[in-house]
């Protein structure tokens, strides 16, 4: 079943892969409102609503209707300066604005996680993505999509190390491991929001490029 959704909120619009969404949503009719706050202000739109600052500050204050909410958010390790810094951003910080979300009666939420993401893991970055989907699931979403690409190929302002060593070999792999264009990613995650389908549904690198080609 196929729907049109026309109230989005987004968070992580300035990131590498939130920025290909923000624009495709903009571009999109049926859209009319996207409701996007973040740290720096964004170029005007008509249909765009730009809180500007901390998200954690900003959370209380997002309101109004709204349809499907993206989580675009994510760092790592090295960006973040401490596990402890990293998991308040990909874990608490995305559990807080999902929560915040479904306060505002939105079905439909799409998260992007991360290829190996596993509550169980003896790597830290890889368990702390899979506890942020236990305690996505955790809110009893009527629909959550959660998103696993593999390595993002794109030009970021500050470029990776780790995307920067592992882009062009991922490029060689096949199957789910296989690196995905933001701007694929982007274009899945707007098929996506499309599709009305209750439950859980966990969405591997390979189907997105398939959905974003």
């Amino acid at each position: 079943m196929y729907l049109t959704p026309q109230h989005i909120l987004i968070a992580g619009a300035t990131g590498l892969t939130g920025e290909h969404l923000l624009d495709r949503l903009l571009s999109e009719r049926t859209v009319t409102r996207v409701l996007a706050p973040t740290r720096r202000p964004l170029a005007e739109h008509p249909h765009l609503e730009n809180p500007v600052g901390d998200l954690r500050d900003l959370l209380p204050s997002l309101d109004g209707q709204i349809d499907v909410a993206y989580c675009c958010l994510g760092s790592t390790i090295r960006e973040a300066g401490s596990q402890e810094a990293f998991r308040q951003v990909d874990h608490d910080l995305v559990v807080a604005y999902a929560q915040r979300a479904r306060e505002l009666g939105t079905r439909h939420l799409i998260v992007i996680s991360a290829i190996a993401a596993d509550a169980e893991s003896s790597i830290f970055y890889n368990r702390v993505k899979g506890e942020t989907e236990q305690a996505l699931r955790a809110q009893n979403w009527p629909q959550l999509t959660i998103v696993r690409p593999s390595i993002l190929l794109g030009n970021r302002p500050q470029p990776r190390l780790s995307e920067q060593i592992a882009g062009p070999l991922s490029r060689l792999i096949p199957g789910k491991y296989h690196g995905i264009e933001a701007c694929q990613l982007a274009r899945a995650l707007w098929r996506l929001a499309l599709e009305e389908q209750d439950g859980i549904r966990v969405v591997e690198s390979d189907e997105l490029r398939k959905l974003g080609k």
